[in-house]
């Protein structure tokens, strides 16, 4: 029995690791759930141990495309999705998506494999600074020094990711450690780091804060993403409906509180931002999405209350009246302890109500009248009102493209906080796919039935198209629309483009931002055994959304053909200057 024993535990001490098991079980330790990649040299192993070890590994196409879907999984969860990459253009293609990461503050973590260290500054295979060039776009860049180092590094990735403001965090592992193998003993795991700390903010400060909105004239909630990420739905709510305020969600911030709900004033958004007196953010940053709070988009004497998780956003652009630093929702839960003691509710005839209402009310009358348009090709309006009318009111929206994505926002409905995912603060194009690819993965863990809505604009859907296939090898759900107007911004239909061409190259007299007519995008879905549509009509729209949302079997795409020249309605106010030609 002795001996039995004796040898058991040598068996034990001798067993031996490698470092991709390593690197495998470190992210176990720390609760990472899923992996998303496109694999080679020297990375493989490390997707084979994560799959042993019951993580999600999805293959993509891209690297961007790759991290983006990570990424989402960082914002939807709560604890970040893992990206892993190839040495040198594996990782240099997977940047856009840490920089989109950071900028968005959502939580992620890429891994990537590089040079053996024996051959650095040799010419080796792939060769790149990566340590280094990752800091640019990261919150933590590292190399662990050892197989052992790699469970700590790993852990602070993840808590790096989470803590304060989320983003993103590197970790590079040498092509030499993926296969070297050490003692199983002499590796120690990490315990799982804790959920970030949750912090309140001075109380004076919320005081003061609750004070300025009691004596508002004109008061304005503005809901960013950051509340959205900091899951502060129920407390929002709450302060919204009992103090009676109108409110206006950025885009990621739709859902919150129901894009429905009476006191949203999204349909007036120019007019509430520019004549608002008091304006409190909630996890909204004073960037260009909200003009950077200067006049003439505000008044210039407009006092803002800043609330962010983040001290060196507080005072951005403009001068605040009261900053809150601390978790959005504990620090709406100090808001709400402030009006449970002394009840207040903004007067719901004020003449600030009765401007927001006519200016709501003629906006939607104009939408509606544009949706209500019968002439083909339909126009965006037209498209979105068939859309909305058959939308689940549970379903994740991904939006993207510039007339799709702003017109999209303002016709789609949220229901429920975290159902939006669009282009976002760095106002990248191509992450539509990976994010629908996150959010389905998302839905059929956490919540089963949820379906996955992508509106694409074309020129949008060309950046990661291939990920269709990514869709269909995976069997996910998702029901892809590209809304076709033949071009960026605006096209040319098939007539005048063969005009165009009759005596000229298109290098020499097509405009930069056309792009071929009546492109077949729903042939890309079925050449991979998903379900294609090309719809010129509200009827064939209608009844091809119906067909998508009642099959649940495998991914489709539906090709919505637009007036070429079709635009959005006028606007006061532009979120960029710059001209659209």
């Amino acid at each position: 029995m002795w001996e039995a024993d004796s040898a058991q535990r040598r068996d034990g001490a001798e067993r031996k690791v490698s470092g991709a098991q390593v690197v495998a079980e470190a992210l176990k330790a720390q609760d990472v759930q899923y992996v998303f990649g496109v694999v080679g040299i020297p990375v493989i192993e490390i997707a084979v141990a994560a799959q042993s070890l019951g993580l999600t590994y999805l293959g993509m196409r891209n690297e961007q495309a790759a991290c983006y879907a990570a990424s989402a999984v960082g914002y939807l969860t709560g604890r970040p999705g893992v990206c892993l990459v190839v040495s040198g253009p594996g990782l240099l293609h997977a940047l856009g998506g840490m920089a989109n990461a950071n900028m968005n503050c959502w939580p992620l973590i890429v891994i990537g494999g590089s040079s053996e260290r024996s051959q650095e500054t040799m010419g080796a295979f792939q060769e790149f600074p990566q340590v280094e060039a990752c800091r640019l776009y990261s919150k933590f860049s590292a190399r662990p020094s050892s197989i052992e180092a790699i469970p700590s590094i790993i852990e602070k990735a993840v808590r790096s990711s989470i803590y304060g403001r989320p983003g993103a965090c590197y970790v590079d592992i040498p092509a030499d450690f993926v296969n070297l193998e050490v003692k199983a003993t002499s590796v120690k795991y990490t315990e799982c780091c804790l959920p970030p700390p949750v912090c309140m903010a001075e109380t004076s400060a919320v005081h003061r804060a609750a004070s300025v909105i009691r004596n508002a004239k004109q008061p304005l909630l503005i809901i960013g993403k950051g509340a959205a990420y900091a899951r502060a739905e129920e407390s929002i709510r709450r302060l919204v409906e009992q103090c009676r305020l109108p409110f206006l969600p950025t885009p990621m911030g739709k859902g919150l509180v129901p894009d429905g709900h009476p006191l949203c004033v999204g349909a007036a958004r120019s007019r509430a931002l520019q004549l608002a007196d008091v304006i409190v953010l909630f996890g909204a940053r004073l960037n260009w999405i909200l003009h950077f709070g200067l006049p003439p988009r505000y008044q210039p004497d407009v006092k803002f209350i800043q609330v962010d998780i983040c001290a060196e956003e507080l005072g951005n652009n403009v001068k605040p009246a009261v900053t809150l630093l601390g978790d959005i929702n504990a620090v709406t839960k100090q808001l709400l302890e402030e009006f449970d003691e002394t009840p207040w509710q903004y007067p719901p005839e004020s003449k600030w109500w009765k401007t927001l209402r006519e200016k709501m009310k003629s906006n939607e009358a104009l939408s509606k009248e544009l949706a209500s348009q019968k002439s083909l090709p339909m126009n965006y309006y037209t498209v979105f009102h068939h859309v909305q009318e058959q939308l689940p009111r549970d379903c994740f929206v991904v939006s993207e493209g510039a007339n799709t994505m702003d017109i999209g926002r303002t016709v789609l409905q949220n229901h429920l906080p975290r159902r939006r995912l669009d282009a976002g603060t760095f106002g990248t194009m191509g992450v539509g796919l990976g994010f629908a690819i996150a959010a389905a993965l998302v839905a059929k863990d956490r919540s089963p039935g949820q379906r996955v809505v992508c509106v694409e604009g074309d020129s949008a859907f060309g950046f990661s198209g291939m990920e269709v296939e990514t869709m269909c090898r995976y069997n996910l759900p998702i029901i892809i629309l590209v809304v076709n107007n033949n071009g960026i911004y605006q096209g040319f239909d098939t007539d005048a483009w063969k005009e165009m061409l009759k005596f000229r190259d298109a290098t020499a007299v097509a405009p930069p931002m056309c792009l071929l007519p009546n492109s077949h995008y729903e042939q890309v879905m079925t050449a991979f055994g998903g379900k294609g549509y090309f719809v010129q009509t509200p009827e064939e729209l209608q009844e091809s959304l119906r067909q998508c949302l009642a099959d649940t079997t495998k991914p489709s795409l539906i090709n919505v053909m637009i007036e070429p020249q079709a635009t959005r309605k006028a606007q006061d106010f532009h979120w960029l200057t710059s001209s659209k030609m």
